[in-house]
């Protein structure tokens, strides 16, 4: 079974590092080539993100990387900036580190001119090519009237430096999680560690102004896929359009919405290309409770206790929270590194679990925090998401030790348990809407 999250590992290149990922066991080699605002490590916080690579991963060895210049990767002055083709050395390089020698090769925005020409300059390499919202040539020329002018690229550049890794920019990247608050703070978190916003600005600009690598479509004889979101506002459909009609056999699927990356109709459409079948389950919404448990003032007690005194109360606390779950036929869906998130099907059972959950805990001296909420989830395979999961993570965060907090959809639905219940009173719970009364389950 693979690591999760992958370890990270470094491969030379030109004189700099370039950082990859290995994640999967899957009958094929799938390479995803990152660019602009990729960080490797904190790739896997951001719940949409840590999905599609999850949901790669099942069909494939999914090896990701950042090119020079961004995320993990070792950074580069627009004065130094590699070539087009030194770019392509990267992807090489990395395909040799794990030991592939003919892969599938994804790339998106800045790095589809890069994996285009890697296809054609090494053929042998690339089992197929995928191709998403990216573009031959960016700025517009006579021959190529789709492009964007100098002036607008100017403004768009600014617009770059100024809402990298801020909630504005995010929202205008990825608009189909514009109210999810939690989602976009990650993914603002996330641009900022990949490059600083004078930084990205620079290579965009370099990037947008030098790529054209239009001469080159003709010679790629690897079945290629171009995806392309109909509405994404940066780089328009046509681009999308005139890859399809310049590489020899290319098949364009052009999507609903304007996200830079619609990560659900995209992984269908990749798993579909890569294995000659739809992804048989799509992403179903069910009713669920959700729980949330949190270790309190767990910095502080890592640092009392020191490192391997921590690791050894973080095991038992972890065996005796799993065992609870066993009991009670609880889901457990991931661990926060101290603390669990799991589903049940049953909120009566699922408070008693966490009431057994308090007391073992208890009784290893371990103070904890949970909350219980009851709500519609988006699940892939072994992937939670929604709204419901960032009430539960808020209710646990309200919550004080050793108290099993809960919120009045759950309250309401266990009525003629037996269960008592204090009120909580009213709290906000942060990137959540409205006030939300809260109740505490009694022994």
């Amino acid at each position: 079974m693979s690591q999760f999250p992958p370890e990270t590992h470094y491969v030379e290149v030109g004189g700099a590092l370039v950082g990859y990922q290995v994640d999967g066991e899957g009958p094929i080699d799938l390479v995803l080539a990152n660019g602009l605002g990729h960080h490797a490590d904190l790739a896997w916080d951001v719940p949409p993100v840590a999905a599609w690579m999850r949901s790669l991963a099942s069909i494939s060895r999914l090896i990701t990387f950042a090119r020079r210049g961004f995320g993990v990767s070792d950074p580069i002055s627009r004065d130094t900036a590699p070539t087009w083709e030194d770019w392509t050395q990267d992807v090489g390089a990395v395909l040799d580190a794990v030991g592939s020698r003919r892969a599938a090769v994804f790339a998106f925005q800045d790095m589809g001119p890069i994996a285009i020409l890697f296809a054609a300059m090494q053929p042998d390499r690339v089992s197929q090519l995928v191709l998403n919202n990216t573009s031959a040539r960016f700025l517009t020329d006579d021959d190529y009237p789709i492009g964007v002018s100098p002036g607008d690229l100017d403004v768009l550049i600014t617009f770059l430096e100024q809402t990298w890794g801020t909630p504005e920019g995010v929202r205008a990247a990825m608009p189909s999680v514009a109210d999810d608050e939690e989602v976009v703070r990650l993914f603002a978190k996330g641009l900022r560690a990949s490059a600083s916003p004078r930084s990205a600005a620079a290579q965009y600009d370099y990037i947008a102004r030098k790529v054209d690598v239009r001469e080159i479509l003709p010679l790629v004889q690897t079945p290629t896929l171009v995806i392309h979101s109909k509405d994404y506002a940066f780089i328009p459909v046509e681009h999308g359009r005139y890859l399809a009609d310049h590489i020899p056999g290319a098949k364009l699927v052009e999507l609903s919405g304007s996200d830079a990356m619609s990560y659900g109709q995209v992984f269908d459409e990749v798993a579909e290309f890569l294995t000659g079948e739809r992804p048989i389950a799509p992403i179903d919404r069910i009713l669920t409770t959700v729980l949330f448990t949190d270790i309190v003032e767990s910095t502080a007690r890592a640092a009392s206790l020191g490192d391997q005194r921590w690791r050894s109360t973080l095991d038992a606390h972890d065996r005796a929270v799993r065992e609870q779950l066993r009991r009670f036929r609880g889901n457990e869906i991931n661990t926060t590194g101290d603390g669990f998130i799991a589903t049940f099907d049953g909120p009566a059972r699922a408070i008693r679990c966490a009431q057994a959950i308090g007391e073992v805990t208890q009784n290893l001296g371990i103070g904890v925090r949970l909350g219980l909420h009851t709500g519609e989830c988006d699940v892939r395979g072994d992937d939670l998401g929604g709204l419901a999961v960032h009430i539960a993570a808020r209710v646990a965060a309200a919550a004080g030790t050793g108290q099993v907090l809960v919120s009045s959809t759950v309250k309401d639905l266990v009525v003629g348990s037996g269960i008592a219940f204090e009120d909580g009173g009213e709290h906000d719970l942060k990137g959540v809407p409205g006030t939300w009364r809260l109740y505490a389950a009694q022994e």
